[in-house]
């Protein structure tokens, strides 16, 4: 199910932080939120719910990195 992007519209990604380092977050794709800082990525589930456990996150390697911060790049 995609996701209707007004729920993640600027003033709630501004809203939300990443539970580590308290900084902000990047919409990737409607399904996950990411800290390029650390590479952590957070999943967003079905109903547009963001999972923001540091244990249930994702560590990203180089590579996925360099994916996802492209891939955010083509989302502005």
């Amino acid at each position: 199910m995609a996701l209707d992007r007004t729920l993640f519209d600027d003033e709630l990604l501004g809203l939300l932080a990443c539970p580590s380092d308290h900084g902000p977050l990047t919409l990737i794709d409607d399904r996950w939120l990411y800290n390029p800082r650390l590479r952590r990525k957070y999943a967003i589930d079905d109903e547009g719910i963001p999972n923001l456990l540091i244990a249930d996150s994702v560590e990203v390697d180089e590579g996925e990195h360099q994916e996802l911060m492209a891939r955010a790049g083509e989302a502005k």
